[in-house]
Parts: C-alpha cells; structure tokens; sequence
C-alpha cells in the first residue's frame, strides 16, 4: 500500500466481498490521485490548485448529468449510480486535498479534527454507502475509526510532512510540552518529546476504540474488514509507544508478521 493519507485504505481487499473489490478500488483511485496532485513532484501550488479544481469541474458533470471525457470519472459515474453515494463525500476530500496545498500548520486540535473530517471521514462514509449500512450510529462509529487512522498516518509520518513543510501536530499542544519546531527539524526527542507524544497515541486509541464497535455491527466478511483495519491502527499505536515516540529514526508500519496477530485480534473480536 501506498505511503501517504490513504495507507491503510482497504483496497480489493480479500476480506471483501468479491463485488465490492471493484467500486472500492474506484473509489480509491479517485481518492489517491486528487491526493498526489497536492502532494507528489515539484509542482506549484497553483497547478495543484488547479488540478484539483479540475477534479471539481468533473464532479459537478456527473451531478449535472453531462458526460465525462475521463475514464476515471466514467467508472466513478457507474458506481455514484448504482450505489447512490453522496458526491459531496467526493467534494470534502477534494477541499481536504486542497488545504494541504495552503495550510502547513494546525494550531489546536479541533482544526486537525475538522481535517480529518474531509480528509478521512469521507472514505468510510462511502464504504457504508456501498455496503448498505450507512445509519446514523454506523456512520459516527465510522468517523471515529476514520480520524483515528488519519491522525496515526500523523504521527508516524512527522518526519516525513516536516520535510514537505507541514506539521500536523497541535501548536498550542506543543507549546505546553514545551517543544518547538526546531525539535522536529532536529529529530530530538529529548525533553516532554516522548510524554507529548504518549498523549498523542492515547488520544488517537481512545477514539479508535471508541468507533470499534463498527467491526461488531456489521456482518460477515465487512465486519472482519472493519475489525482487522481497527486492530491495524491500533498495532502501530503499539509501535509508536515501543519507540517511545521516536518516529524519527523507524517509521512504525504493519510487517507481514503483523498481520496474523490482526487477523487474530480480528477474529476474536478484541
């Protein structure tokens, strides 16, 4: 799986039904192409912008009707049809997407909580639109999951955003810990490093665990999906805390030997 805000995305994955590996994946493809335009090369923020925009335009065919020049665009058209999903869902990544472009810092975190609300929320509400279990209840349990993960692909990747100029972690949080962006530039994780970053990981497994029951409602194979993604995000989690916060020198990812302990956890419903 690709490195970025869509790591953990659960792409034609064998736990899904077999008729859904294809509309998830379009969904996917949308989703991690809008995303390289704001991240990937050495484009200017401008062409970003106007990318994305691009992307926009075509949206706004497919709410009018009119039809696309885009492959792309065409098979998301099928699947909007056929399994009645919200484009404004589409919209919000796209305005998540383009925030990367203009906003490198967060200065508390209910500003990082909105982003995740575009950025990642949106994915999982699309997936219950397709498996049919897009409720009120499912969908707060699925925004909790989807923030979690958003905000652990933050954690682990500080070292990796500092480098593309952004840091998603709180300002006003930092500045309690007594910490300052001089400490990422370093890669220091001396003084309140480690306990700031505990914070962070308890606040991210609180949440998770708090839309886990998600993986219980629904049935069958996409419960066991939901079940081992939770578990997924709650074994970097682990990692994180075994590092002690130091994500700078090993970036915490799933190994292949992770994935048996997941598909245990998965299983037993932990």
């Amino acid at each position: 799986m690709s490195v970025g805000h869509y790591e953990n995305f659960p792409v034609a994955s064998v736990l899904l039904p077999r008729t859904l590996r294809h509309p998830v994946s379009v969904i996917y493809r949308f989703a991690r192409s809008a995303d390289d335009f704001a991240d990937e090369g050495d484009l200017p923020p401008s062409r970003r912008l106007a990318l994305l925009d691009d992307y926009r335009q075509e949206l706004r065919r497919l709410e009018s009707g009119a039809p696309s020049g885009q492959d792309l665009f065409l098979e998301l058209g099928r699947i909007v049809g056929a399994y009645h999903l919200p484009l404004q869902l589409f919209h919000d990544l796209l305005d998540a997407f383009s925030q990367d472009v203009v906003k490198k810092r967060y200065e508390n975190f209910a500003e990082l909580m909105d982003y995740c609300r575009r950025s990642a929320n949106p994915v999982g509400r699309l997936l219950l639109h397709l498996f049919g279990a897009a409720d009120e209840q499912n969908l707060k349990l699925s925004d909790a999951i989807c923030s979690s993960l958003q905000l652990i692909n933050f954690w682990q990747d500080v070292a990796i955003d500092w480098r593309k100029d952004r840091v998603y972690l709180p300002q006003d949080e930092m500045r309690c810990y007594g910490l300052s962006e001089a400490q990422i530039a370093a890669s220091d994780t001396s003084g309140q490093w480690k306990a700031f970053m505990h914070f962070q990981v308890e606040r991210a497994r609180a949440l998770m665990q708090a839309g886990a029951p998600l993986g219980q409602a629904l049935p069958g194979r996409i419960g066991l999906e939901i079940r081992t993604i939770v578990q997924g995000g709650l074994r970097i989690l682990e990692k994180i805390d075994k590092l002690e916060g130091d994500v700078y020198h090993r970036r915490p990812v799933l190994r292949a030997y992770d994935w048996p302990l997941l598909l245990l956890r998965a299983l037993a419903g932990r």
